[in-house]
């Protein structure tokens, strides 16, 4: 790894998808959050402060893919020590697999949500971590709910694909908040204005994030569950704990050290995949031979189908050491079963496996400060159902529950935590902090987070490059996803004969991810960052 070459050969772009600066970096998936975040470094907040502030204005300008109805995972390097922050939603005490036998139940309307944990880890990061008062870390997001932002063609073309589920909820009070009229899409370029969840943040800028758990909002919550058959109550919500501090999962990968986070979130899913990935040689993965996709593709494959054989919570579910999952001999052997075919051992249908929208931010500060959150609704625009009088849309985790196998560790039961995907990331080098990066993207947040890595570890590249460089998926069944036109002729025939079956997605497409990641820069001073070209984001940094 050449890290001078990386550093010096970044592009800043002049539509910041790629900046630099001197002071501090944000990076996320809207540029109101972005300025969110800065605007808190210009105030004299920390990285933590950034990121509180930034998580709270996507959960007004993002909808679809986070907000205070949701879930929050973190990572932070905080005063020279790192902190994985387990911000997991739970079940309601009324959840039992007998009231979920319909499907659709998991997925929409109001039984589908856990008890909200956004709200929950935004607070306690502040509160232990945070430097600025809590009504400067709210105020960006009350006033982008009060004067509004402008609806993307990404929203426009989620709200259009999720119209039919909207419209299906009973109540229509996710369509009330979120179409036009209620009724139809938003269309690109209007003006969205939510004075409900305008007048929400106000009172939790005012009464703290508790009155969400024990006060006047948490009143509100458990009657619209109530009026709406819904689960959640409200000892529910007075009893939502606050987020566990657990210790990262660290693995090398080439030089660097990578931390990430353990059950329940899938960090040693990454981790996995980078240690298999350990076993070929850089040249080797940058050649873009057609083999070496192939062999990348059952590496893929391989470490996903470990997690859904071995699910794993030290807390419910003992039976295998916690330390096993990341055994080098272990990645070796898993590895060294990778041979020049399609394995044929491993299942050919791909298992069923929910979640599809999420939103990652990054952001980094002078003091040596970072914060990775990922932060979810579950589905786009979640269940579908909103808060009456209050203005954002609850979750659908409960789709992330196990409901036929009670001896999985993620069998639904009261106070239950979800099973989830997120893999947010600090990156060491020479033990120094060097990157935070993350993904949303499901079960394809791990490859997607891989595949960023190792295009700057390996291929030598900038960040921004490794963020346009076309990016593929394997799924356990085999099929590969490719993004259109990315990928040379020669490379897709080849894994066409070899087996897998080709799916192919538009050139930057939705499905493959959207990495936000920063940089602290080794070999001078200063910060990168890069937002994702696949989704609406911005990077930008503070001088």
């Amino acid at each position: 790894m050449d890290i001078r070459q990386i550093e010096s050969s970044f592009k800043p772009t002049s539509n910041k998808k790629c900046a630099v600066g001197k002071k501090g970096m944000v990076a996320s998936a809207f540029p109101d959050a972005t300025k969110a975040g800065i605007e808190m470094l210009k105030k004299g907040g920390n990285a933590i402060d950034a990121a509180c502030a930034t998580a709270l204005a996507l959960g007004v300008c993002e909808p679809q893919a986070s907000g205070i109805g949701g879930q929050s995972m973190a990572i932070i390097q905080y005063n020279g020590k790192s902190h994985a922050i387990d911000g997991s939603s739970r079940a309601p005490s009324l959840a039992h697999s007998s009231r979920f036998r319909k499907k659709r139940h998991r997925r929409l309307g109001y039984r589908a949500t856990t008890i909200p944990s956004t709200l929950a880890t935004i607070g306690f990061l502040h509160d232990r971590y945070g430097k600025l008062e809590w009504q400067k870390i709210v105020a960006p997001s009350i006033r982008i709910a009060k004067k509004g932002y402008k609806i993307t063609k990404l929203q426009h073309d989620l709200q259009e694909r999720e119209l039919k589920n909207f419209l299906s909820i009973k109540s229509k009070s996710g369509a009330k908040y979120f179409l036009k009229d209620g009724v139809v899409p938003y269309d690109v370029g209007d003006t969205f204005i939510q004075p409900d969840l305008a007048y929400t943040l106000e009172v939790i800028s005012e009464y703290g994030y508790s009155v969400f758990y024990h006060g006047s909002i948490a009143k509100a919550i458990a009657k619209d569950m109530e009026e709406n058959r819904g689960l959640i109550r409200e000892e529910d919500l007075s009893y939502m704990p606050e987020p566990i501090i657990r210790k990262p999962l660290s693995r090398k990968y080439r030089h660097v050290t990578v931390s990430t986070l353990p059950p329940p979130a899938a960090g040693r899913t990454l981790l996995l995949t980078l240690m298999m990935l350990n076993h070929l040689p850089s040249k080797f993965l940058r050649s873009s031979k057609p083999s070496s996709y192939h062999f990348v593709a059952e590496t893929f494959r391989k470490a996903f189908l470990h997690r859904l054989q071995r699910p794993f919570n030290r807390h419910t579910y003992d039976q295998i050491t916690d330390k096993f999952h990341l055994q080098r001999s272990f990645a070796k052997q898993m590895a060294e079963s990778i041979h020049n075919s399609m394995d044929a051992t491993l299942p050919m249908i791909d298992p069923e496996f929910g979640g599809e929208d999420t939103t990652h931010l990054s952001t980094m500060d002078a003091e040596g400060n970072a914060v990775g959150i990922t932060q979810s609704v579950e589905l786009a625009y979640g269940s579908k159902a909103a808060a009456d009088g209050l203005g954002f849309l609850y979750n659908n985790y409960m789709s992330a529950f196990e409901f036929t196998n009670p001896n999985h560790p993620y069998y639904i039961r009261p106070n239950a935590i979800p099973w989830t995907s997120v893999s947010p990331a600090l990156i060491f080098n020479d033990s120094k902090l060097w990157m935070v990066v993350g993904s949303p993207g499901s079960q394809r947040i791990f490859s997607t987070v891989t595949q960023f890595l190792s295009r700057i570890i390996d291929g030598n590249l900038p960040m921004s490059d490794a963020i346009i460089r076309p990016r593929f998926h394997c799924s356990i069944g085999g099929t590969v996803s490719i993004e259109d036109g990315g990928f040379r002729k020669e490379v897709v025939d080849f894994l066409k004969e070899m087996g897998y079956e080709i799916s192919v997605k538009e050139r930057y497409s939705f499905y493959h991810g959207a990495i936000h990641a920063a940089m602290k820069m080794q070999t001078k001073n200063g910060f990168q960052g890069v937002a994702e070209v696949r989704r609406d984001g911005t990077a930008e940094g503070l001088d």
